[in-house]
C-alpha cells in the first residue's frame, strides 16, 4: 500500500544481551510475525475458510438488504404514501451490503 508503514524485521545480534529471557521473548516475537506472514499470503487457508469467506461475503450483502426492507415496510404501514419506502430502502440495503462486502474483501486480500 503506499503510504504504509513497514516494520523491520527484528535482528537477533541487536537484542542479545545474553539473558534467556529476551531470547525466549525474541523467539516467541519471531514465531508471530511468521504466523502473520503465512496467514497474509493465504498459503495456510483451507478449502472450509475460503467456503466460510464466501458465507461472510453473503451476510455482509444480506444483513443491510433485511434491514432496508423491514425498516421500509415499517415506513410505509406508519406513513402511507404515493413512494414505495420498502422499494427504496431495499435498493438502499443493498447498495450498502455490496459496498460493504467489497470493502471487507479488499482488506482481506490486501492482509489488513
Amino acid at each position: 500500500r503506499p503510504g504504509a508503514r513497514t516494520v523491520p524485521e527484528p535482528d537477533p545480534r541487536e537484542h542479545d544481551t545474553g539473558d534467556t529471557t529476551d531470547a525466549g521473548f525474541l523467539q516467541q516475537v519471531q514465531r508471530k510475525a511468521e504466523r502473520r506472514r503465512r496467514h497474509r499470503s493465504g498459503a495456510d487457508r483451507t478449502v472450509w475458510q475460503w467456503f466460510g469467506m464466501f458465507g461472510l461475503v453473503g451476510w455482509a450483502v444480506t444483513v443491510p438488504t433485511l434491514v432496508g426492507i423491514a425498516l421500509g415496510w415499517w415506513i410505509d404501514r406508519t406513513w402511507p404514501g404515493p413512494a414505495s419506502w420498502t422499494l427504496n430502502l431495499l435498493v438502499v440495503g443493498v447498495i450498502l451490503g455490496c459496498w460493504n462486502a467489497w470493502r471487507w474483501v479488499q482488506r482481506e486480500g490486501r492482509g489488513r
